[in-house]
């Protein structure tokens, strides 16, 4: 369940995305995992992927059928954060607008929180 005081959004782009890959892997109720792992030279970064379990302590965010579901040790450094999906001429992928972000590497791969 969502913990008091923390947020996380996301775009309907990002949502509809998540829920066509998810269709396309056959996963008929899909819990989107997001977390803070320790790496790179700024300190963090975000992984993500599908789950089938939800811990106890988990935040579970719910946006049109997809569960978001975020740990607690990444929920401090995600809170009010929003993922999105953007296209671009590179292609398409998935970001995270993180107001939480103080510094991050010059590759964009990681990132440093106050």
């Amino acid at each position: 369940m969502q913990k008091v005081g923390f947020n996380f959004f996301a775009t309907d782009k990002a949502v509809q995305e998540v829920l066509r890959i998810a269709q396309e892997n056959n996963i008929t109720e899909p819990i989107l995992r997001i977390r803070v792992v320790p790496g790179g030279c700024s300190g963090f970064q975000y992984a993500m992927g599908f789950d089938d379990t939800i811990e106890e302590g988990d935040n579970v965010f719910e946006f049109g059928g997809l569960k978001i579901v975020i740990d607690q040790f990444s929920m401090p450094y995600v809170n009010n954060a929003e993922l999105d999906y953007v296209m671009d001429f590179m292609g398409g992928g998935f970001t995270i607008k993180n107001p939480n972000v103080t510094g991050s590497c010059g590759c964009g791969s990681s990132f440093s929180c106050g």
